[in-house]
């Protein structure tokens, strides 16, 4: 199929941009207050302009730590740090009698696949990118590295992407500005082909940057990557991927638009009442150290003439008389109570709707398990649909995107395609074992039942298969787990040994005590 052409690839990406900066204002001030180291909504990122003071207008940081903590939390709950937080199982088009051989194999890529994660700085690009996500849209690139980083993932601010939405909501294009030195080209584009006027305008200058816009889109069943100048309709690179390497994730998604609503917006209101009150308060409090005065223009004294600071002694002529002090004191105004309630009032708002609020009171010595599991499943109601779309948005294409990697690498052999029918991913994280805990106990509850039920109750419940239930749920390895052949076997020969053990009793049984016919009878 033919590729779209650079003319028609750049007026879709000037209609996707226009659309995002309908955001620009809403994220501008969502990233100003909550995140403003990686605000670039605010026009310094056009200007190249680095070492800017972003955070001269805030007064007050809750949103910041509470932005931080919300990445934090769902990074604990969904992508544990050093840990397995998803496991691949057999889907439903795996024969029965193949499925414990496929499943071995499935847990041996999934051991891989956590190490080339470990090894190549996973969760350090997942904690920017759940920061992003307290905004709304966050964005992870996904791409083949080296022999020390054998994949790279890299989060890339929201700005610097727009996107389309293809069937059922989906991304299914993405485009990205941005700018590269000459001689940098070559080295990040091997494959790229350089017109000669290209190379004639940079000969002299190679370190002068180049405005690049790179295009990954979905067409007739297949993914097209494309690099083009912005100047001129020059396409230096041209390839065709085998997936998407674009993890475009929206913590909620309104009707009719494409870019995500997180936490931070929600909590946008508040965030900005609370730092106005703050600044308010911060500057009654200067008036309440500092003082201010009010001088009487007598002729006497002159304001501008003096210093009023701590210690200092100002020389006047007369100091009272029938108009009053030359100078006096402004009586000071304001409720420093009622700020100091209403702030507090601000603040427990905002860690509320950011999901910040403490796992135990603070002066609590310890934190049962009990506590911290129901903690966790109130995590999970809280975010609601979130945890869903967490799920088939960011886990799912993460894991994917992984494992054709990994296979293009020559890691791992994936003859299986990843689409729930044959592999399934199955969350294992804590947030989602908090979940699968509550499954296990529904039935090890109706267990119990079933024994209190006698004969019959033992016949409503395939035991063999109410174990793996529980083990599935549990995420415990196939590796730990018999098969079904195993388990026959093992029954088979427990049964053996019964039977031995029974007859070896039998046999040292004393004979019945009977009469001794050789002694007199009466």
């Amino acid at each position: 199929m033919a590729e779209l052409s650079v003319t028609e690839i750049k007026k879709r990406y000037r209609i996707a941009e226009a659309d995002k900066e309908q955001w620009r204002s809403i994220y501008e001030e969502a990233y100003e207050y909550c995140l403003p180291m990686r605000n670039m909504y605010d026009g310094y990122y056009e200007g190249n302009a680095v070492g800017q003071d972003k955070m001269k207008r805030i007064f007050d940081s809750t949103a910041i730590h509470s932005t931080s903590r919300f990445a934090n939390r769902i990074q604990s709950a969904l992508f544990p740090p050093q840990r397995s937080w998803c496991r691949l199982t057999t889907g439903t088009d795996i024969p029965p009698e193949r499925m414990i051989e496929v499943q071995q194999i499935l847990d041996d890529y999934t051991e891989k696949m956590f190490n080339v994660m470990n090894q190549s700085g996973f969760d350090l690009a997942m904690g920017e990118f759940l920061l992003d996500l307290a905004i709304g849209t966050s964005v992870m690139l996904i791409q083949a590295g080296d022999e020390m980083t054998p994949i790279r993932y890299t989060a890339v601010p929201s700005y610097q992407i727009c996107f389309e939405e293809g069937a059922n909501g989906t991304v299914s294009t993405v485009y990205r500005k941005m700018k590269r030195p000459f001689d940098v080209i070559i080295k990040e584009f091997p494959d790229a082909t350089i017109p000669d006027e290209l190379a004639v305008k940079y000969r002299e200058n190679p370190n002068k940057k180049v405005e690049l816009l790179e295009a990954t889109y979905e067409k007739d069943g297949f993914i097209y990557y494309c690099v083009s100048t912005m100047e001129g309709d020059n396409k230096l690179v041209s390839r065709t991927l085998k997936g998407m390497p674009f993890v475009i994730s929206r913590y909620m998604v309104a009707s009719n638009e494409k870019m995500g609503r997180g936490v931070a917006l929600m909590a946008l209101p508040d965030i900005k009442t609370l730092n106005k009150v703050t600044e308010l308060t911060l500057k009654n409090a200067s008036i309440s150290i500092g003082g201010v005065f009010t001088a009487v223009d007598d002729g006497v004294l002159n304001p501008q003439t003096i210093s009023i600071q701590a210690g200092s002694v100002i020389g006047v002529s007369s100091n009272g008389g029938a108009r009053g002090a030359s100078l006096a004191p402004l009586p000071r105004s304001g409720d420093a109570n009622m700020s100091q309630i209403l702030t507090n009032d601000l603040r427990a708002n905002i860690k509320r709707m950011m999901l910040d609020d403490e796992i135990a009171p603070e002066n609590m010595s310890a934190r049962t398990a009990i506590e911290i599991q129901h903690k966790i499943s109130s995590l999970s109601e809280n975010m609601g649909a979130s945890f869903g779309r967490l799920i088939s948005e960011t886990m799912t294409p993460i894991v994917r995107r992984t494992l054709e990697l990994m296979d293009e690498l020559g890691i791992i052999e994936l003859p299986l395609k990843i689409d729930g029918l044959q592999v399934k991913i199955v969350p294992i994280s804590p947030l989602a074992m908090a979940s699968n805990k509550d499954k296990v106990n529904d039935v090890l509850t109706f267990l119990q039942m079933t024994q209190q039920m006698g004969v019959v109750g033992g016949s409503l419940l395939k035991m063999d298969a109410v174990g793996d239930y529980i083990a599935d749920h549990l995420g415990i390895p196939s590796s730990l787990r018999t098969t079904p052949e195993e388990r026959q076997q093992i029954m088979q020969q427990t049964m053996e040994l019964a039977q031995q053990q029974m007859e070896q009793q039998q046999g040292q049984m004393p004979p019945e005590q009977g009469l001794n016919p050789e002694l007199p009878v009466g």
